[in-house]
């Protein structure tokens, strides 16, 4: 398994030198290397100071690179469904639509990267990957695909389950996909055997982007007031999808008591411009990556004391919202929603109280 390393930032071309450094350093460590280009266009190869393609292609020793491509991605994957729709279906019916036909609909490019991303990780042959996209919520939304697909697949197959229309459609299930799909479903197989090997896929991204020394995120930002506040909510917003972010690495600016303030208790990092064609510098003045999985935790659910801690920096009490549903806990903050299933001693007991203390929204049972 690899360590997914990305950054995140309002100032593109920093945030992509410094994706570029980091996989350069940690290459030169001896880990095998995957620098993923989120950005299509020619901006990001002239940034390299090469010309990637959409495979990956060794740049260096123990570094490769590839640049992401929205089309080719699509059409690999169609390729998958329509094996899957032979493997399932003696009549396939998207036989005759091809992949280099299809157009990518919005939100698409997302998915197909944490596709790619998933790929690669199961591959092996990388001992770190490091995403270089967008930097920003569409970065974020991609990362918390697992997260939020899981709630929807979890509560609406149960909805349906339990509905009317459920009911009464259960028993002709099995004879209409019998009669038009020539195969045999019953109503479970259709809540649950289509979605098994999806919902495997779900956890284990759930359960890697919870644990920091499978993925982690760092913030880059320089010391102006409005990039600062951009960059704090990226912070909490990372959050809100159980992303660790490890640290700050500041650009074109001294670290100043008021920027440790700012990102406490991040370790802020100061690192110098990249000069001509000599990374050294920069790459000797990057942290230490690994240590991410020392920064807060995202959640924290401590039984004993009845309490879940969720970490939200770069929010005021004022822009969070609280909803308590059954078994779950709702947090809307910034742009995002948060479902958190509170673990089974906690269900059923009400919400006595939430505060804010050390950026952390204290909730407690």
């Amino acid at each position: 398994m690899s360590f997914i390393l990305t950054f995140l930032g309002k100032e593109s071309s920093d945030r992509s030198v410094i994706a570029i450094a980091a996989a350069k350093k940690l290459a030169t460590q001896g880990s095998k290397v995957l620098l993923i280009g989120g950005d299509p266009s020619p901006s990001w190869g002239m940034l390299l100071g090469a010309s990637p393609s959409p495979s990956p292609t060794e740049m260096e020793t123990n570094l490769s690179v590839v640049q992401l491509m929205s089309a080719q991605l699509l059409e690999q994957s169609w390729e998958q469904i329509k094996d899957l729709e032979a493997q399932y279906l003696r009549s396939p019916l998207l036989k005759n639509v091809y992949g280099q036909e299809l157009g990518i609909l919005p939100g698409m490019d997302s998915a197909l990267a944490l596709n790619t991303i998933r790929e690669y990780d199961k591959s092996g042959k990388y001992d770190v990957i490091i995403y270089d996209g967008a930097g920003d919520l569409e970065t974020l939304r991609m990362f918390g695909i697992p997260e939020i697909s899981s709630w929807y697949a979890r509560r609406f197959r149960q909805v349906f389950t339990d509905s009317d229309i459920g009911k009464v459609l259960s028993p002709f299930v099995q004879p209409i996909t019998a009669a038009i799909f020539n195969m045999s479903w019953t109503a479970d197989d259709l809540v649950n055997q289509p979605s098994q090997e999806a919902s495997t896929i779900l956890e284990e991204g759930r359960t890697a982007l919870a644990n920091p020394n499978r993925v982690a995120a760092y913030l880059v930002t320089t010391d102006e007031p409005i990039i600062v506040k951009n960059t704090r909510f990226l912070w909490g917003s990372a959050q809100q999808i159980g992303l660790t972010v490890g640290g700050v690495i500041l650009t074109q600016a001294e670290v100043t008591d008021t920027l440790k303030k700012e990102f406490n208790p991040l370790n802020v990092t100061p690192v110098p411009r990249r000069s001509g064609d000599d990374w050294q510098p920069l790459m000797d003045a990057l942290p230490n990556f690994r240590e991410a999985a020392t920064a807060p935790k995202p959640l924290i659910i401590d039984i004993p004391a009845g309490q879940v801690r969720v970490f939200l920096p770069g929010f005021a009490k004022n822009e969070v919202k609280l909803i308590q549903s059954g078994p779950e806990l709702t947090i809307e903050a910034g742009n995002q929603r948060r479902n958190i299933d509170v673990p089974q001693p906690l269900r059923g007991k009400p919400v006595k109280g939430a505060k804010f203390q050390d950026e952390y929204l204290i909730i407690s049972f």
